[in-house]
């Protein structure tokens, strides 16, 4: 057990007792491994899971669910290469339009009566067909639809060859077949049970589903049939099984975690950043012994947004935006706020790690320049006490009360509104905020992504321009990426594209956020990746630590 534990910690202990005492009698009875709990991995998922069906992994919880029991035609590793899945091969031809697939023959789906009296067969293309035409179906109204907007047509040439044909070029194409939207799935079974195939999940992945109690408790099983092996020829997983829990409190979790009873926590809580980590990012001396921490580039802009077609002058003010984006330390403010955790965005809205990442061209803390630029602003406007209200959700009310008292020393004022997240998302994609809080996790890995939201033809709520940037040069050279195949051309075209929205300066863009994952010392080979996707497929336990 971890030393010293806060008086708070231990205070939060008496009101999760039971709780945990009921999850624990629930998880020896189905996972029977109490004797040999170096073969089971557990980790709490206090956003909860809402589906196990691959067609609704939207959220990061439902993804890292769904990553266990799922595979697609191609996969990405922890730098972000796209390899090999089901699919063991593939050429691109037809200037980069025709995608054509080679399946292996030895993946299996997890073992169910319905596939007849061996219990399971073999994945083929037309599985793809089917999996891909369930996600384009209206009906369903699966989120990863767009997936296949950039999509003319796919089939099944046979048993062991699938065909993707585009419309046009998209560089980025095989980054987005590894969400797990283009998961392959077994037409006899989702059709058994329709809308209840997101409690009965059937895939071929590393682990297979056993039972799932809803707000309480996931049970995952190897998977003896998986088809994947180390660099040694040892089969994959090394887990016999994965035990979730859904305790919703971040300070209740990383209580277990200290405690022993969970093995894993991603992410940095304002609840307990302070117990783990000393100001500068590193583990505090009493957690050293026990903890290792991972940390690296996440795929994820944290910025603030104003909405282009206000009438509020403020916010239409180019210098008003400027002054905002010069008028604060974003270093002192991650130091501070985020224990060093994350890298300050001086450079555009692409984060670092990305091609197309400058960190030349967004802004430095620059305090008279925009003093300078503010009085400039009073001068030609004739508005003597500018002012612009921010919206944000609690989470992240203290980052926006430190950028107010750093604009106020300048002479802006800034009024901070907090409201639900759920509302805050809804009048953002609608244009009814003036100046809001928000941030881009990478659906795939391609700067394309993050420049998307900038282009005039995805204006919200119809697309992901939020701040409703329009610029005619902008969107020609973000067309012209769609084309460039050559992979440095292309990277001038995305630095080219953020430096004309930073000079713009529709939003404010605050830090690139990084990964950070905390785990006993005696669990080995739980990698990190900018896309904070969890494979569990390679890790293991050592006994006793």
């Amino acid at each position: 057990m971890l030393k010293q534990l806060s008086a708070y910690n231990q205070f939060n202990l008496n009101h999760i007792v039971v709780f945990f005492a009921l999850v624990f009698a629930f998880s020896c009875s189905e996972t029977n491994t109490s004797d040999k709990d170096h073969l089971v991995f557990r980790y709490n998922e206090h956003r909860n899971i809402s589906s196990l069906d691959p067609a609704f992994s939207k959220d990061l919880a439902d993804i890292w669910g769904t990553n266990q029991i799922f595979n697609g035609l191609v996969q990405m590793d922890d730098n972000l290469n796209v390899t090999p899945a089901i699919a063991k091969s593939w050429t691109i031809t037809d200037s980069a339009t025709t995608y054509t697939f080679s399946l292996r023959k030895d993946v299996y789906y997890h073992k169910h009566h319905l596939f007849g009296k061996d219990s399971t067969r073999t994945v083929n293309a037309s599985d793809f067909e089917y999996s891909f035409n369930r996600i384009r179906d209206k009906k369903i109204a699966s989120p990863g639809a767009w997936v296949f907007s950039k999509v003319d047509d796919f089939f099944a040439k046979n048993d062991s060859t699938f065909v993707i044909k585009l419309k046009q070029p998209f560089p980025a194409f095989l980054g987005l077949l590894t969400m797990k939207y283009c998961s392959v799935v077994p037409k006899e079974i989702v059709e058994h049970y329709g809308t209840d195939f997101r409690a009965n999940p059937i895939g071929t992945g590393p682990f297979l589903f056993k039972r799932w109690e809803e707000n309480v408790k996931l049970v995952l099983r190897r998977n003896s049939n998986y088809f994947e092996k180390d660099e040694n020829g040892v089969s994959l997983p090394y887990l016999e099984a994965v035990a979730i829990t859904f305790l919703p409190d971040k300070q209740s979790e990383f209580l277990q975690f200290a405690q022993g009873n969970i093995d894993f926590v991603s992410g940095l809580d304002a609840s307990y950043k302070d117990e783990i980590l000393t100001s500068k990012g590193t583990l505090k001396d009493n957690y050293v012994e026990e903890v290792k921490m991972i940390r690296g580039p996440y795929l994820n802009t944290e910025y603030l947004g104003f909405f282009m077609e206000t009438d509020v002058d403020e916010v239409q003010s180019q210098l008003i935006r400027q002054v905002i984006n010069l008028g604060f330390d974003r270093k002192k403010m991650i130091t501070y706020l985020r224990n060093g955790i994350g890298i300050p965005a001086n450079g555009g809205f692409i984060p670092k790690g990305l091609p197309g990442y400058n960190k030349s061209i967004g802004f430095a803390y620059n305090p008279e320049k925009a003093r300078n630029l503010l009085e400039k602003f009073k001068s030609e406007s004739g508005i003597s006490n500018p002012s612009v209200t921010l919206t944000t959700t609690s989470n992240y009310l203290n980052f926006c009360e430190y950028i107010q008292r750093e604009l106020q020393k300048i002479g802006l004022e800034i009024n901070i509104d907090v409201i639900p997240a759920s509302s805050l998302k809804d009048l953002k994609a609608n244009g009814q905020l003036d100046f809001f809080r928000a941030s881009w996790i990478a659906d795939y890995p391609d700067a394309e992504n993050y420049l998307s939201l900038y282009y005039s033809k995805n204006f919200a709520p119809n697309g992901p321009n939020y701040t409703h940037f329009s610029s005619e040069v902008f969107d020609n050279l973000y067309e012209q990426a769609y084309l460039e195949t050559d992979t440095g051309k292309r990277s001038e075209l995305y630095t080219k594209m953020d430096s004309l929205v930073m000079e713009s300066a529709p939003i404010v863009p605050l830090f690139y956020d990084e990964v950070v994952r905390f785990t006993r010392k005696n669990v080995k080979g739980l990698g990190i990746n900018p896309v904070n996707l969890l494979n569990l497929k390679q890790v293991s336990k050592l006994e006793n630590l």
